[in-house]
């Protein structure tokens, strides 16, 4: 399966916001964000203005991106660093063998999930992420060791995220697992799993190009702080 119209996915949040997640939008009609107890990301469109939107977001939270074009910014706001990743997409199910019981996390695993997260990628994982999708995770003697789940959506899209095992447990085979079972899913959704990963994160391409992603194109997380 193949959507033709994959341009969407060179403004993933405004998208996101716009279709499948708008139920998590704060609007601005110029700009749109995810709330920030949700994901602390923001998208606009080309030719909009975004400086009076973006300063009064920035009234909810310090620290917080917007993805994809540069933004403008008012004079009370700094662009910190911007972020270059790898947007990646796979088109087929991913057939390797699944090792290790995988469970689909539920209420009782969020702290868990919210601090392993955060040991590994901390400042982009909120409590409530949890709740953008179906996060899923592999335990050791009752110790969440690994996850991945879904985090933006749209009608035809999902973005795999938190990739993320915990470091005395890295080298067993894990993030594939859980790399293989999202996609496949997300594709059981009938719709077409992306990802986002550092330019620079070199083990992580490699793994995510043998499972069979490809590289669609460079997208800037665009850090901004007070």
């Amino acid at each position: 399966m193949k959507i033709q119209d994959d341009k969407k996915l060179d403004n993933p949040v405004w998208f996101s916001l716009s279709e499948t997640h708008q139920s998590f939008a704060v609007d601005y009609g110029s700009v749109k964000f995810y709330h920030p107890d949700y994901c602390p990301f923001g998208g606009f469109e080309k030719g909009n203005a975004t400086e009076k939107s973006i300063d009064e977001y920035s009234a909810m939270v310090d620290n917080f991106f917007i993805v994809g074009e540069k933004p403008e910014l008012s004079n009370l706001l700094k662009l910190n660093k911007e972020l270059v990743c790898l947007q990646i997409i796979v088109y087929n199910p991913i057939d390797i063998l699944i090792n290790d019981p995988i469970i689909i996390l539920t209420d009782e695993h969020i702290d868990a999930l919210y601090e392993l997260v955060n040991l590994v990628q901390p400042g982009y994982f909120k409590k409530k992420t949890a709740l953008l999708g179906n996060y899923y995770g592999i335990f050791k003697k009752d110790e969440l060791v690994a996850v991945t789940g879904e985090r933006m959506q749209m009608n035809d899209f999902i973005e795999v995220s938190a990739v993320v095992t915990h470091p005395n447990h890295t080298g067993k085979g894990y993030a594939k697992q859980l790399v293989a079972h999202t996609v496949n899913e997300v594709l059981n959704q009938n719709k077409i799993p992306f990802l986002h990963v550092i330019e620079d994160n070199n083990g992580a391409i490699q793994l995510y190009e043998k499972l069979g992603f490809s590289i669609r194109r460079k997208i800037s997380f665009w850090n901004i702080t007070k």
